[in-house]
């Protein structure tokens, strides 16, 4: 029996993806980029790496599609408030 060594299991290439979205808010970190635009970059950065997590790492997308919508609806309300916060506070 032989094994494929090129192949990248998904949770690996997640993972990955997520080390290189926070590689992206460490570098917007370091260079003090600021503003509503990078604020909410930011921030959708971090809601994407939510879901990201959830659906791969807790195993939601193998369960129905209720959990899915639970966690995305968790990450979108507060991902809103804030947002609505940023947006008024300009």
């Amino acid at each position: 029996m032989t094994e494929d060594k090129s192949f990248i299991r998904p949770c690996t290439r997640i993972y990955l993806l997520l080390m290189g979205l926070t590689l992206v808010t460490w570098f917007i970190g370091v260079q003090h980029l600021s503003g509503l635009q990078i604020s909410l970059i930011v921030l959708g950065i971090a809601l994407l790496k939510g879901q990201l997590i959830g659906d791969y790492f807790m195993g939601l997308k193998q369960v129905s599609s209720f959990w899915r919508w639970v966690v995305t609806i968790w990450l979108l309300l507060p991902g809103s408030l804030i947002t609505y916060a940023f947006y008024i506070s300009t």
